[in-house]
């Protein structure tokens, strides 16, 4: 029996709230399923820390979190430091030195969740982003600020080798679970360098995969589709800037950004993949006790697939299940009045009935 050991990042604003709830969900199985266990280390490395000591982490940051299985992340974000820092500084060297290239996000309709769009087809699919490259790279600057010279210039980073890795990997899970049609977000009418490679490298990897139906579409189509039609995708892969927006549209259909998990995964397992909700640390209602913690909930059992422990994942996904649909214990955002703690305590408590 493996002991896994996961490094804990609280972060900021309702990040440290989510995070007590999912560690208490996994507590929990590893109370009541004696073939999982775990060591967990918290590192409060945030904006408090970086007000202190005027970075993000420590100098060897990295180098501690590389020995970890996982990490389970919260969110970061607080009005005294800004805003680019903790990205630039904490998230970003994480996902990248790392290789986190496969930002893996579920856009899924719980049960007990209705969509605004009152669909009667079920919404489900994975979102595939780019996560080492692409919009977000920092590659560029500033001239002549504070003049009417001033002038800006951001690179878009597209490479061969991440655009093929991350298309392989939707392409691989499309094949696994018998799905027919990949669909990629593109742009290349407009974007007609980087967004052209992207398409041309995409096109090369799906002739690997015959039965498997390759359907390129504009990103401003593809969020009108989300919207018209969200039922008729199941495998999207996107760069990072136009994963990170579509998927965003995609939680607001399905519930929102409170119910809505990512993976940032190193597949080949060289590095630490990271777990996170896609919100952000909320500064307007962190400390209120009211944030939904499914999200982070939902993200830890991300990280139990990333183990090979589906049987524990899904046991997790079947207790937020229960209590969406019973509808007694649900935090302000879902229509409710219950605090983070409770609903935690709720899903634990659908846990101790399945095992």
């Amino acid at each position: 029996m493996q002991k896994y050991q996961i490094a804990v990042l609280p972060g900021d604003g309702i990040g440290p709230e989510v995070v007590q709830e999912g560690m208490k969900v996994l507590l929990k199985l590893q109370d009541l399923d004696t073939s999982f266990t775990f060591e967990s280390t918290t590192f409060e490395w945030n904006s408090n820390y970086y007000i202190k000591h005027g970075r993000m982490m420590p100098n060897d940051g990295l180098e501690k979190l590389k020995t970890y299985d996982a990490v389970f992340f919260g969110a970061l974000g607080d009005k005294r430091v800004e805003e680019h820092i903790p990205v630039w500084e904490l998230i970003m060297p994480i996902r990248k030195q790392f290789q986190q290239y496969v930002n893996l996000r579920p856009i899924k309709q719980l049960n007990g969740i209705t969509s605004p769009l009152q669909n009667e087809e079920p919404i489900d699919f994975y979102v595939f982003r780019e996560n080492a490259e692409g919009e977000y790279s920092n590659s560029g600057g500033r001239i002549y600020d504070q003049t009417d010279q001033a002038m800006a210039i951001q690179n878009t980073i597209i490479t061969k080798k991440g655009v093929e890795r991350i298309a392989t990997y939707a392409f691989d899970y499309a094949r696994k679970n018998e799905i027919s049609r990949v669909v990629s977000a593109t742009k290349s009418n407009a974007i007609i360098h980087s967004m052209k490679l992207w398409d041309d490298v995409v096109n090369e990897v799906a002739l690997d995969y015959d039965g498997i139906e390759l359907d390129s579409i504009y990103v401003d189509a593809l969020a009108a589709y989300f919207v018209n039609k969200p039922h008729t995708f199941e495998v999207l892969v996107a760069s990072n800037l136009f994963g990170d927006i579509l998927t965003d549209l995609g939680a607001a259909l399905v519930g929102g950004l409170g119910l809505s998990p990512s993976a940032n995964l190193n597949p080949e397992r060289n590095f630490p993949s990271m777990f996170e909700p896609i919100h952000g640390s909320a500064p307007d209602i962190a400390g209120k006790k009211i944030a939904n913690p499914i999200a982070q909930i939902w993200s830890a059992a991300l990280m139990l697939e990333h183990f090979g422990r589906d049987d524990l994942a899904a046991k997790i996904m079947h207790a937020i299940e229960a209590v969406l649909v019973n509808g007694e214990v649900l935090t302000p955002d879902l229509g409710g009045n219950a605090s983070t703690s409770e609903v935690g305590d709720a899903i634990i408590q659908e846990l101790d009935k399945q095992l």
